[in-house]
């Protein structure tokens, strides 16, 4: 391959690193997913690559490169959504998205609240209920921009099917959600702060109080259980806080010494980062709404933080606030 049509494909990667990762909700899946589609590049007819021409070829020669790779990344990805083993594990409730730090390229675009709330992990967990074509055409449709048109010809659909998928996909995430006014991440901060202050100093009507009354916390039981652990009432969900942030010499020993807790955001979201001789052993993601915590996403599975983890060692962090 010729030294330009490796810059073609570098000038690319970023974008089709985020639209795997919104598609996939796991950064190591979205890596493997790009190195597919650098290998079909690789392999593809690149002769008379003509930008003004409107529509790709899928497998044949190319002719609009961003075109030709956003089809061929997508389809990858939706192959692995298909594929027996990813369904099988995800209908388990086994799993959650990979979390990423602030400023992880993978992101991606973040000026619209669609392209923000696109990478939240609330809305990552609750696309793994929508079918694969759905995910594809929301993603595309919302985070990305696509036209209709432009999506139909990615997925080998109708135009009118598009809009059909794009139209279930919308209602069904509005029906989950429930949400109240987005916060910006100062008071977002400040909620978090305040609940963790409530959480370690066991004043449970407070920390009850900041929660909403449809609250949720998922954990990924420190990738001990093979099942995803939910509560769902106010007072389940403080117990669960509760008994998260207090120490004990069994945690101790589950995270290879004492942890230091940090603030920090993850996918957009206010976040405490659980860190041992600078390894990063969890995080705890929050979704707050109107003033109050929505939402909670526990993950401590070590092969959901290698990606947060690498990036944690990279920057300098602002003192824990938290200290066991």
């Amino acid at each position: 391959m010729d030294s330009a049509a490796v810059d073609r494909f570098e000038a690319s990667r970023g974008r089709l690193a985020s639209l795997a990762y919104r598609l996939l909700g796991s950064a190591a899946d979205a890596e493997d997913a790009v190195q597919d589609t650098f290998l079909r590049w690789q392999a593809a007819d690149r002769n008379g690559v003509s930008p003004a021409r409107a529509e790709p070829r899928a497998w044949g020669g190319v002719e609009v490169p961003e075109a030709w790779l956003t089809k061929v990344l997508t389809n990858l990805c939706l192959d692995r959504l298909r594929s027996a083993q990813a369904r099988h594990e995800r209908a388990a409730g086994a799993w959650l998205p990979e979390p990423l730090l602030d400023g992880d390229p993978m992101l991606g675009p973040a000026e619209t609240v669609e392209q923000r709330e696109s990478v939240s992990l609330a809305l990552l967990t609750l696309m793994e209920r929508l079918s694969p074509v759905e995910r594809a055409v929301y993603v595309l449709r919302e985070a990305f921009s696509y036209s209709h048109a432009e999506i139909a010809g990615i997925l080998d659909i109708t135009e009118s099917a598009s809009q059909q998928h794009a139209h279930r996909a919308r209602t069904r995430v509005a029906a989950e959600r429930r949400r109240g006014r987005e916060a910006d991440p100062a008071s977002a901060r400040r909620v978090v702060e305040e609940f963790l202050a409530a959480a370690t100093s066991g004043r449970t009507e407070r920390l009850v109080a900041l929660l909403t009354d449809d609250v949720t916390a998922v954990s990924d039981g420190a990738g001990l259980s093979k099942r995803l652990l939910r509560y769902t009432t106010r007072e389940r969900v403080a117990s669960f806080v509760r008994a998260g942030f207090k120490p004990t010499q069994a945690k101790r020993r589950l995270a290879g010494g004492s942890p230091a807790f940090h603030l920090a955001l993850v996918n957009g979201s206010p976040a405490v980062v659980a860190v041992v001789d600078d390894r990063v052993v969890g995080a705890v993601a929050f979704e707050v709404s109107d003033g109050k915590v929505a939402s909670l996403y526990g993950i401590a599975a070590a092969d959901r933080l290698a990606r947060l983890d690498e990036a944690w060692q990279q920057h300098e962090q602002e003192a824990p606030v938290i200290a066991w």
